[in-house]
């Protein structure tokens, strides 16, 4: 196996499935199972999940929320969306902590990198909500975040498109996909893989990001096996 320790980072809106809102159970299955395999293996595994299909902040302000109430709310999804994907994964015997950025008593427990390590460590799956506790940051760079601070060998971008390509490919039939791109090549492209804070920290701390299709069957476990098959983000 490539890597020992990753952090996966995944969209709402992925776990809504089919659905146009909400959590859909069969779409949360389908990604604890991807990560069991890779448990299975010996993988440790971060996750860092989005909140889009309950709430998003951005979205909220749009609508006459303010800004900063409308990010907490959208840290309050990421949670729920946590305990979901933690439910199912304990349904398939897979260990699982949830660690917010927020303080929720009783249901999960303040996210400290140490501890963060050591649940790795013994096996368990860490899911990391809450974002980053602060409002106008998304997810991505939750994620990027989590994966530095838990010195992750990978942080994957689960998407619904096989990588990285240089337009969008749901519009622009012509876009080619890279399979290897550098941070400053993306950055001077202007490809849209993470937010620039979230490939700031990425690059600041030499942390390679990798692009692929978390919807299919068992491509988890291909990227974990080298199988060429998304698109690797990294420094010269």
């Amino acid at each position: 196996m490539t890597y020992k320790r990753i952090l996966l980072k995944l969209s709402g809106e992925s776990l809504a499935g089919d659905d146009s809102y909400g959590i859909n159970y069969k779409a949360v299955r389908h990604y604890a199972s991807e990560i069991r395999s890779a448990v299975e293996t010996g993988v440790q595994v971060g996750v860092v999940i989005g909140g889009g299909n309950i709430f998003r902040g951005v979205s909220g302000a749009d609508k006459g929320f303010d800004r900063r109430q409308g990010d907490h709310m959208g840290m309050l999804a990421t949670i729920i969306n946590s305990m979901a994907l933690q439910a199912v994964l304990e349904e398939l015997d897979v260990k699982a902590k949830v660690l917010t950025s927020l303080e929720v008593e009783g249901m999960t427990e303040k996210i400290f990198f140490k501890n963060a390590e050591r649940y790795l460590n013994e096996g368990c799956v860490v899911i990391f909500g809450g974002g980053t506790g602060n409002p106008f940051f998304t997810t991505d760079s939750a994620a990027a975040l989590r994966a530095v601070e838990i010195k992750a060998d990978l942080l994957l971008k689960g998407t619904r498109v096989d990588g990285v390509y240089t337009a969008d490919p749901e519009k622009d039939p012509t876009a080619t996909k890279y399979s290897r791109i550098t941070f400053t090549e993306a950055y001077e492209k202007h490809l849209k893989i993470m937010d620039l804070t979230a490939f700031t920290i990425c690059k600041d701390n030499n942390m390679p990001v990798y692009v692929y299709d978390a919807n299919g069957e068992g491509n988890l476990m291909k990227v974990l096996s080298g199988e060429p098959i998304g698109t690797l983000c990294y420094n010269e």
